[in-house]
């Protein structure tokens, strides 16, 4: 049968409905191929005519173009006529027992089966954020930001999540995810809304209203969250949109990472709103770490603090000799990730921003579609137009980092 992924959820085509009725109506012993044929073609009429009824509201609509030429496709392959009798949808009836047990969910509330057997599998990205923060994007765009305060990661049409990043140590610009919530959005007969939210040293395995699920609807199911380490990891599943979401807790502070189809990244309604979406178009210009700003910038930050007041020292202070080999224990490449460790030791001197950056990179292993792109070596800083990265990124990194080594041991 033909069923298409869920697009704006306050679109005023009505082609999820028509695809919902003609499923209700197919489902069970109706199957294709089969000498219900007759039975199947009455339903597939019934699914044409409910598309030519919200043809004015679809214009330009993909998903309702894709069944138009879907339905064409099956009245051919099994011969059916375009006049005839058109069936009424069947109700689904809801399993027994409580909401929560519910085992099957509507098709249209599984977004990898809504696809047609023969159309193109989704193709699905991902987004992490970690650390002091460091952020990977949907478009593989690898940065370290500054974002003190509340920000938006992902709004679109089918959820929301923002986090709030707190500084590391009093006074210091290092920052990192403290509170992380995420709303998920009422959607057709799937899911309910539902709130989550996590903040240092509470990870729930709940949403907020206590419940695991997506709550009374049809699909309830297709919404769910599993605590794989108590306290420290948890997994929500929202089949009805194709995206799984991986909160951690290391340390104090929260991790997290998504994967999502590039049809639910790029749901929005209004693009120029867009502009503070840091999963899609990254941070702020403003809101960058620039490695190179930060070797001049710390050095002479450093002489400054030699000639003035002793400063607190970090809990523990790393060299970079100290901070790359307890790096290695856990990131032995060298990619972005490694040096992230790097510097959020040197920033922070808690090992558990280590931890922070072997997780994401294992979360990255778990959600990212394309292998090939797993670990990242540009630099983390968006150029200007015009401008061209240097071929010695790398290496003013580690000139960078190691400034900002010596600079701690001018605290100590």
């Amino acid at each position: 049968c033909v069923f298409l992924p869920p697009h704006t959820v306050t679109s005023p085509c009505k082609i999820l409905k028509c695809n919902s009725e003609f499923w209700a109506a197919t489902s069970g012993s109706h199957h294709l191929g089969t000498e219900e044929a007759p039975e199947f073609c009455t339903a597939l009429r019934a699914y044409a005519h409910c598309t030519r009824r919200t043809a004015r509201t679809c214009r330009g609509d993909l998903a309702y173009h894709s069944a138009v030429h879907g339905i064409d496709d099956l009245m051919v392959q099994h011969n059916c006529s375009k006049d005839g009798p058109t069936s009424q949808p069947r109700l689904r009836t809801l399993p027994p027992g409580d909401s929560q047990e519910r085992s099957d969910s509507p098709e249209i509330c599984h977004y990898e089966k809504s696809f047609h057997k023969h159309s193109a599998a989704p193709n699905y990205t991902h987004c992490g954020l970690f650390g002091d923060p460091h952020l990977r994007t949907f478009t593989d765009t690898f940065q370290t930001c500054k974002v003190q305060g509340a920000w938006p990661l992902i709004d679109n049409n089918y959820l929301n999540v923002q986090v709030t990043n707190t500084p590391v140590l009093p006074g210091s610009t290092a920052t990192a995810t403290s509170k992380l919530t995420i709303i998920f959005k009422s959607f057709q007969e799937c899911v309910d809304q539902k709130v989550y939210q996590a903040e240092m040293d509470e990870l729930p395995a709940a949403f907020a209203d206590g419940s695991k699920n997506g709550g009374d609807k049809h699909g309830a199911n297709s919404l769910k969250i599993t605590e794989k380490v108590s306290g420290q990891h948890i997994e929500i599943q929202a089949k009805y949109i194709g995206t799984t979401i991986v909160v951690r807790q290391v340390g104090r502070y929260l991790t997290f990472a998504v994967r999502m189809p590039e049809e639910v990244v790029n749901a929005v309604e209004d693009r120029d709103s867009q502009g503070l979406y840091l999963c899609l178009r990254g941070c702020p210009l403003n809101q960058q770490i620039d490695f190179q700003t930060i070797r001049s910038a710390q050095a002479t930050e450093g002489r400054a603090r030699r000639k003035g007041p002793s400063l607190p020292a970090p809990p523990e202070a790393f060299t970079y000799e100290t901070a790359t080999a307890k790096c290695r224990e856990k990131l032995p490449v060298e990619d972005l990730y490694f040096q992230s460790c790097v510097f959020d030791l040197l920033t922070t001197g808690d090992v558990n921003f280590m931890l922070a950056a072997y997780y994401a990179f294992e979360d990255v292993k778990m959600l990212h579609s394309n292998k090939d792109k797993l670990h990242l070596y540009e630099r983390t800083r968006d150029l200007a137009p015009g401008n061209t990265a240097p071929s010695g990124t790398p290496h003013t990194l580690w000139v960078a980092l190691l400034c900002l080594s010596q600079c701690w041991l001018c605290l100590l």
